[in-house]
């Protein structure tokens, strides 16, 4: 690299993090001014201007704060007192964030809970939420009505739908509502460190974690975004992701409302649509997240994808095989990856476009940052300690867990789960030095010389396999460009008393994909170790709202086509890919096939 291209990286990564670091750096968690006063600023600024679109809805920043009104003074006349948490259950609205931001005026924390769940999934996230109170919509009070009998204690459910039986009807209650601001004494003595939203974990692997997300880190995502994407109020922020998730809720509206621009919102993410939504509202910028981008590739060409204003995509989890594409097929000027938990206390920016990264701390800069990677032994899924009993840096280009430092008092603190026993299961003390703690991402990365860093795997999906560890990640990677390849994921089976765990790939293929190909295209791309023991074919990967694929039950299926009759194969030694019949399943567990 010479030295103006040097030059010109550090400027812009320096630009993007003074611009950031500039709106975050009154943010702290015995403030006073809460995410709830950022919001009112952005409408005294600018109370006229629209601030979110729906469909043919459009509500003004003025509309905005008299709906949020409506319902602050909602829950003071039906006793929902400061400190108390309500459930808002319901998919996208136009006055969705109005809902929780109104709640947030008088003291009142919401739980935004995943649409799409329901039973016990449901039930487990309402009951630790401990709110007597729920919000749905004609969509999701079916479901929460049938849970009623599972939960500790009764719910009030308020709907903004039709309210039949023992529903309540909210949307009659809210007319009567006065739509202006509740005194700023009703939250006097509330500080940033106070709960302002529960936003729960996806749920990949098990029951979904609730996230306890308090004033001060709603202000970091939102203000943050505000200064990383460098918004302006001419900006127009395509928000296709669930607003119950931080990265469509609080980062993409940051940056639109808390710049005097606007939201345009979706119910939901469609491939077929997208182009079609962003040319003609005027969109300049878009959120993604998980395969959102895939699933664009993975369109035939349309005709508004290089006709748009877009200007930025931000978000994360772009993967790296498809990054290029995206930018140069959609035309798309810049793109800006990031790296961050919902309940976490890391935060890392892609601030100049380094291909594949998701952030950047270059050396100069370490001091200014609280992330670390830890070397980590992935057979105990440990991170690695000395002899002095404490934690060892990885080296440049080496892999290992991802750690934010604790600081009480400061916005790198951890403000953990609704459970405090998996809150104390994520902090790492005595780590670099005695007495300091840790916050475990539980996720692996390796940082390069020039401190950009590469996410590598979930802890938990790497897995050992011929004595050595296999990322899932990397080998979705080398998948996911074969020919026919629309969509894989990778995970590892236990096969009868083996040590360690077979890798086997579900995969989305298209009509080009051919079987008898694919083990001289894998043996190409992949180490031995890596490369996979078995494939399964499959209409489409089950995943979560926010686009993330759910392997526990694709572990618990296994390969027997008993149990799963979708089309199975196995790599045969000098065969290649063979399937998986009952004959052959006798083979491979009877120990006489050889893996």
């Amino acid at each position: 690299m010479g030295l103006q291209t040097r030059v010109r990286r550090e400027l812009k990564f320096l630009n993007g993090l003074v611009r950031t670091l500039m709106r975050v750096r009154s943010i702290g968690p015995d403030s006073t001014h809460l995410v709830c006063d950022d919001i009112e600023a952005a409408v005294d600024a600018w109370r006229q201007r629209r601030a979110i679109t729906m469909g043919p809805r459009t509500i003004s920043y003025g509309e905005l704060d008299e709906i949020a009104n409506r319902y602050a003074h909602w829950a003071m006349e039906h006793g929902i007192r400061r400190g108390e948490t309500v459930v808002l259950y319901a998919p996208n609205r136009v006055d969705y964030l109005a809902i929780w931001y109104g709640l947030g005026k008088v003291g009142v924390a919401t739980a935004l809970i995943n649409n799409s769940l329901a039973g016990a999934q449901l039930a487990h996230c309402v009951e630790i939420a401990n709110a007597a109170h729920a919000i749905v919509d004609a969509e999701t009070a079916r479901a929460l009505q049938a849970i009623q009998k599972d939960l500790s204690r009764p719910t009030v459910i308020w709907t903004l739908g039709a309210a039949e039986g023992e529903l309540r009807d909210l949307s009659t209650a809210l007319k009567s509502c006065s739509q202006l601001r509740p005194d700023r004494t009703l939250r006097e003595g509330l500080t940033a460190r106070d709960t302002a939203l529960f936003i729960y974990t996806s749920g990949t692997t098990g029951m979904p974690k609730a996230a306890k997300i308090d004033h001060m880190r709603v202000q970091l995502y939102m203000r943050g975004f505000a200064g990383a994407t460098n918004a302006r109020k001419d900006d127009r922020v395509y928000v296709t992701l669930p607003l119950y998730h931080a990265t469509g809720g609080l980062c993409a509206t940051g940056a639109a409302l808390l710049n005097g621009g606007s939201v345009v919102l979706r119910s939901r993410f469609s491939a077929s649509h997208f182009w079609d939504d962003v040319n003609a509202e005027g969109c300049t910028m878009f959120v993604y997240i998980g395969e959102l981008c895939r699933y664009l590739v993975n369109q035939p060409v349309q005709p508004g994808e290089q006709t748009h204003k877009l200007r930025l995509a931000f978000g994360n989890g772009l993967r790296p095989e498809i990054w290029d594409t995206v930018k140069t097929r959609f035309r798309i000027p810049e793109i800006l990856e990031f790296y961050g938990s919902t309940e976490g206390n890391v935060s890392l920016f892609n601030l100049d476009g380094r291909p594949g990264a998701i952030g950047r701390i270059p050396g100069y800069a370490r001091a200014w940052f609280n992330v670390r990677v830890a070397r980590f032994d992935v057979e105990t899924e440990t991170v690695e300690r000395g002899a002095d009993g404490l934690g060892i840096e990885a080296r440049p280009g080496e892999i290992g867990e991802c750690l934010g430092e604790i600081h009480a008092g400061a916005r790198t603190e951890f403000t953990g789960y609704a459970d405090k026993k998996a809150s104390e299961s994520k902090i790492l003390r005595d780590m670099f030095k005695p007495g300091d703690a840790w916050f475990a991402t539980g996720d692996l990365m390796r940082q390069d010389r020039d401190g950009y860093f590469y996410f590598v795997d979930r802890i938990g999906d790497t897995f050992r396999w011929k004595g050595e560890n296999v990322s899932t990640g990397e080998v979705e990677q080398a998948l996911a460009v074969l020919p026919g390849v629309k969509e894989a994921s990778v995970y590892g089976v236990k096969v009868g008393d083996l040590d360690g765990r077979a890798g086997m790939a579900s995969l989305v293929v298209g009509p080009d994909f051919d079987i008898a190909g694919l083990a001289a295209e894998v043996d190409a791309a992949l180490p031995a170790y890596a490369r996979p023991v078995f494939v399964r074919l499959r209409p489409e990967l089950a995943v979560t709202g926010t686009f993330k694929h759910r392997k526990i039950d694709m572990v618990a299926d296994g390969f027997d086509p008993e149990h799963v009759k979708e089309p199975l194969y196995v790599r045969d030694s000098g065969k290649g890919f063979v399937a998986i019949t009952p004959e052959v399943m006798a083979e491979i567990v009877g120990g006489r096939m050889r893996l």
